[in-house]
């Protein structure tokens, strides 16, 4: 394996490992369209933390040895194969006592722990001679991999509720593992590299949202409201864009170029690791509800124009839109110790605003989403804006 240094930049092959996990977001988007409920959508942001975890094993591997050398790309190639299948599984019998063909749920279960086990035995090999990472590596399988691995393949033994709360224990022993492990002996040699995957791994994210609004107009005319619904959602996902590629990215990599050592691998878990799993899981939810927009808007049929989203899929509109926000807010204050107010009180309207959701038509709701991100990014912009520009003025006077 080779190592990487301090100028290494995102390969194709990393690119190419990341072809799986577009579908893997796809197939959690719909898992949960596929029977909106509280508890569905608990067991697809579970299936969803989980799937983050494989992503992120071999983002930071990736990270210290190049993925295009070739014992490097022969495992990616291994636990592309391996992911595809656990994608596979991510369906409505992911949960079910019985399914068809294979046990889904253990299937998945099966592979995931292939996963793990292919990215510690990896990480040991490509970290000869360094001691701090095999104590890591030790402790990481010990509490990290291990107790969670038994949780899940328990989990298969129930279904709907039980194997969901058995899942969600072993999302929360195997993430809470990991700051008893602490990071000693993990690194973070390129911090443009580690950004750039990161941001890639957004960018899917909100290209599922695209595709969502494509999935919920599949077999409908296209008509004017359509139109509309259709430009509505791509303004609400430039506008996400917008916000993190111009106003977060730099921020958070210049701190984290600013670091090294252990703060830098702090800083790396937290912001990156642990942070954008909500802002990613904010975009799939916000999927959900953008594919059901669509879908009422087409649908004629069955549905008038005045017809508001119901229940869940009103929230997630607005909800995972606001998580977005949110974690975007908790991101900034990590890389520079400053809170916004605005994306604090956009998010926290957001979370809030299913219930209004649910009053108005869909697409009025879909076009109210894409002023209020508009918004928002232009609020943020200013005050950025004007907190930069404090510093100058003091210095000239």
């Amino acid at each position: 394996m080779t190592a990487t240094g301090n100028d290494h930049r995102v390969t194709p092959a990393e690119l190419f490992f990341d072809l799986v996990f577009v579908y893997a977001l796809t197939q959690v988007t719909a898992l949960m369209a596929a029977g909106p409920s509280p508890l569905r959508v608990v067991g697809a942001m579970v299936v969803l933390a989980l799937l983050w975890w494989c992503w992120c094993c071999f983002t930071w591997l990736g990270n210290v040895v190049r993925a295009d050398s070739g014992a490097m790309f022969t495992v990616l190639v291994a636990v592309m194969a391996v992911v595809l299948i656990v994608s596979l599984t991510v369906r409505p019998d992911i949960f079910a006592a019985r399914s068809e063909g294979l046990p889904t749920a253990l299937l998945f279960v099966l592979c995931y722990g292939a996963v793990r086990l292919l990215h510690l035995v990896s990480y040991w090999v490509s970290g000869s001679g360094d001691a701090a990472l095999r104590r890591t590596l030790r402790r990481t399988a010990l509490l990290s991999v291990a107790p969670p691995l038994a949780l899940l393949l328990a989990g298969t033994a129930f279904s709907d509720f039980w194997q969901i709360m058995l899942w969600l224990g072993a999302v929360v022993v195997d993430y809470l593992g990991v700051y008893v492990t602490g990071s000693s002996g993990w690194r973070v040699n390129s911090p443009g590299h580690f950004a750039e995957r990161y941001g890639l791994i957004v960018i899917i994210a909100l290209g599922e949202s695209i595709v969502a609004m494509g999935g919920g107009l599949a077999g409908f005319p296209i008509t004017p409201p359509v139109l509309a619904a259709t430009a509505a959602g791509l303004l609400v996902s430039a506008g996400l864009w917008r916000l993190y590629f111009r106003q977060v990215v730099e921020v958070a990599e210049h701190r984290l170029r600013a670091l090294d050592g252990d703060d830098r691998t702090r800083f790396a878990r937290d912001t990156y690791t642990f942070l954008h799993l909500p802002l990613v899981a904010g975009v799939v939810l916000m999927a959900l509800g953008m594919k059901k927009v669509l879908h009422q808007v087409a649908d004629s049929d069955h549905y008038g124009l005045a017809e508001p989203l119901h229940g869940l899929v009103a929230w997630a509109l607005t909800g995972g839109a606001g998580l977005f926000l949110v974690t975007t807010a908790a991101i900034l204050a990590r890389a520079g110790g400053r809170w916004s107010a605005p994306l604090l009180s956009g998010g926290a309207a957001c979370l809030l605003g299913g219930a209004v959701i649910a009053l108005v038509p869909a697409l009025v709701a879909l076009g109210l989403l894409s002023a209020v991100i508009t918004g928002l990014v232009v609020l943020h912009g200013r005050s950025v804006a004007a907190l930069t520009a404090e510093p100058a003025a003091v210095s000239e006077a």
